[in-house]
């Protein structure tokens, strides 16, 4: 969709923001790719930390050693790759958490592995541009939920009108439509609009 936008706009530059639900490893990296700057906040569904243990934001990792460095200053070390759902994964453990004072605090298995996908530094730098700007998301609510709410009070709280997914994919398009021209109407002004829709 960012690909598509940029085409549409004919901008050389773009950034991007999206919410957690568009969270997408491999979507990230082909913005990454085509230069597209993208922030998209990670989403929080760690179950250690749930749990009340240590998420893999505690483990800290070392790009010239290729290494992690848990919470209790241990080295996890690089064991395997493997490639899963089309992702290069590395695994990463140390031989120490047997003995280890916060083995509770961290997993209740053998050894606490962490993985790491191959483009993970791709991931990591957008978190740290996230963390720099978190006036990106607050722009997305700003103008996001503005037309959602609009369609909302338009539509009331009933159904829709139409059956089916052929009906229902009409009436929202109609909406949207609606809803498009209006703000159109608002920013440019009815007459600037004839004028452009006429050229």
């Amino acid at each position: 969709m960012a690909k598509q936008a940029r085409e549409a706009m004919g901008s050389e530059k773009l950034s991007v923001v999206a919410d957690r639900g568009y969270f997408k490893s491999e979507e990230i990296l082909a913005c990454h790719d085509d230069e597209i700057i993208a922030y998209v906040p990670k989403p929080m569904t760690s179950a250690a930390k749930a749990e009340g243990r240590f998420n893999n934001d505690a483990f800290i990792y070392d790009s010239v050693a290729t290494e992690y460095t848990c919470p209790a200053g241990e080295r996890l070390k690089w064991r395997f790759s493997s490639v899963e759902k089309g992702m290069r994964l590395h695994r990463y453990w140390s031989s120490k958490c047997q003995e280890c004072v916060l083995k509770l605090q961290c997993t209740p298995s053998k050894q606490r592995r962490v993985r790491r996908w191959e483009h993970e530094a791709v991931l990591e730098e957008m978190q740290r541009r996230l963390n720099g700007a978190p006036e990106m998301m607050r722009i997305r609510k700003r103008t996001v939920e503005h037309p959602f709410g609009m369609l909302k009070q338009w539509m009331g709280a009933a159904h829709f009108l139409t059956r089916k997914l052929d009906g229902v994919s009409v009436e929202i398009s109609l909406n949207v439509l609606a809803c498009n021209l209006k703000r159109v109407m608002k920013i440019m002004g009815t007459v600037s609009l004839k004028e452009a829709l006429t050229a």
